[in-house]
C-alpha cells in the first residue's frame, strides 16, 4: 500500500543532485512525498484488519505476497480474477466528504463477480489516483476497502495511491481493485450446469449498490437539482445519506450455499441490471421467467423512475432494482437456500425458473430473451 516516487536524480556529468532552489522540484509540481509516506503510516491499522494467515510479509515490499501451498491438496485448482471500480459514486463520496466507505463499495464489486463461479476470494489489491495526498482522506478509503475485505473474507495484500496533479483537483480521486480466487475445477459454477426445470432465487440488494450513478446523479442532482442534504422522507434520512449505502457483499454467503447444497450458477447484478447479468449463466435453449410481482424494489429505484421519468425498461437495463445477486439451483435445494440465506440476514425469495424455449426467437438473444422472461405479477 504504498505511493511510487522517483529517487533523486544525479545529472550525467557526476555533479551532486541540484538542491530544490536550483530548479523545478516535485512538490513544485504538486506531488507530496511526504503526505505519501504518512497516508501510508494511517492505513496500516486497517490493512491488518483484512488477513489471512496465508499472507507473507506485511507493507512496503514491491508486491503482496500470498502463500498457496494449500493448492496441493486441490485435484485441479483453478484461479479466477476480477477487477472493478466504483464508477461515479466516488463523485457522491467526495462531495459529502465521507470516504469510508467507497472502499467497501470497490470489494463488493470485485469479489462478487470472484464468486459467481465457485471460487473462494483469496485476496486483492487496489489503486487509488488522487488529485492531492491528503494522508487522512487516503486511510479512510482504506479503512473501508480493508472493512470490506474482512467482511468477504479476503486479504488486502497491497496496492497503490499515486498523486496526480492537474489530471484531477485536489478534493477528486477515484479507485479501482483486483481480486483473485481459488476454485477446484470440477466445482466450476456455470451455464453448463443449469438446467430446465432449476428456479431462481433472488437475494435481496442494500440499495443502488455500484451502478447507474450517471443516470442518478443526472436525473436527481442535475435535472431535479436536490441537493445531497436534501431530507427525502421516503429514504428516511438525506439523499446523499441513501446514495452512499454501501454495496452488500454476498461472497461468504454464496460459498456457504456451494458448501452446503448443490447450486448451478450464480448472478452478480451489476451494470445492465437483473435481465442483462442473468443472461450471461443462462445456456442457449433455455429461458428465464421472472416475476415482477415477487418483490417491491427500494424507493430510492421508485424515486428516480419519477422524477426521471425514465422508462422502465431504461430503469431496469441500468440499476439493479433490488436484487443484487442471484442464485440458479436444481429445486431439492431452494428450502436449503433459503433457510441458509435467512440465518444469514440475506433477504431471498423465489424469483422465477428456467424453462425450455419455445418460441420462435433466434439462439443467443440473450438479453431480449431475458427481459421476455418477466412476466408480471
Amino acid at each position: 500500500m504504498t505511493s511510487s516516487h522517483p529517487s533523486p536524480t544525479t545529472p550525467p556529468n557526476g555533479d551532486a543532485p541540484r538542491r530544490p532552489s536550483d530548479g523545478a522540484t516535485y512538490a513544485a509540481a504538486g506531488v507530496d512525498i511526504e503526505a505519501g509516506d504518512r497516508a501510508v503510516e494511517l492505513m496500516k491499522q486497517w490493512v491488518k484488519k483484512a488477513d489471512r494467515p496465508e499472507v507473507v510479509g506485511g507493507l512496503g515490499g514491491f508486491a503482496g505476497l500470498f502463500d498457496v501451498s494449500a493448492f496441493k491438496n486441490y485435484e485441479r485448482p483453478l484461479l479466477a480474477s476480477a477487477t472493478d471500480g466504483v464508477g461515479t459514486k466516488v463523485a457522491i463520496a467526495a462531495a459529502m466528504d465521507k470516504h469510508d466507505t467507497i472502499g467497501h463499495d470497490l470489494v463488493g464489486m470485485v469479489v462478487d463477480d470472484i464468486v459467481v463461479c465457485g471460487a473462494e476470494p483469496l485476496f486483492m489489491t487496489d489503486y487509488i489516483c488522487v488529485g492531492k495526498v491528503v494522508p487522512e482522506r487516503v486511510a479512510s478509503i482504506v479503512k473501508g476497502i480493508a472493512e470490506g475485505c474482512a467482511l468477504a473474507g479476503c486479504a488486502l495484500v497491497g496496492g497503490e495511491t499515486a498523486e496526480h496533479p492537474g489530471l484531477l483537483g485536489p478534493d477528486e480521486y477515484d479507485v479501482a481493485g483486483a481480486g483473485t480466487g481459488v476454485v477446484e475445477a470440477d466445482a466450476l459454477l456455470g451455464s453448463e450446469r443449469v438446467r430446465a426445470g432449476d428456479v431462481v432465487i433472488a437475494m435481496a440488494a442494500s440499495g443502488l449498490h455500484s451502478n447507474g450513478y450517471s443516470l442518478v446523479r443526472h436525473v436527481l442532482l442535475n435535472q431535479a437539482g436536490w441537493k445531497l442534504d436534501r431530507k427525502v422522507e421516503e429514504f428516511g434520512r438525506t439523499l446523499g445519506e441513501e446514495l452512499l449505502e454501501p454495496t452488500r457483499i454476498y461472497s461468504l454467503d454464496c460459498l456457504a450455499l456451494t458448501r452446503a447444497t448443490e447450486v448451478h450458477a450464480f448472478s452478480h447484478v451489476t451494470g445492465g441490471g437483473l435481465a442483462a447479468n442473468l443472461a450471461r449463466v443462462i445456456p442457449d435453449g433455455l429461458h428465464a421467467r421472472l416475476d415482477r410481482g415477487t418483490w417491491t424494489p427500494l424507493p430510492v429505484f421508485r424515486t428516480v423512475a419519477e422524477v426521471g421519468k425514465v422508462a422502465t425498461l431504461e430503469l431496469e437495463k441500468t440499476l439493479n432494482m433490488g436484487v443484487g445477486m442471484v442464485a440458479v439451483v436444481p429445486p431439492h435445494s431452494v428450502d436449503v437456500v433459503l433457510s441458509i440465506l435467512e440465518d444469514r440476514g440475506v433477504e431471498a425469495w423465489l424469483l422465477g425458473d428456467v424453462v425450455e424455449r419455445t418460441d420462435e426467437h433466434a439462439e443467443g438473444a440473450a438479453l431480449y430473451n431475458a427481459y421476455e422472461g418477466f412476466t408480471a405479477g
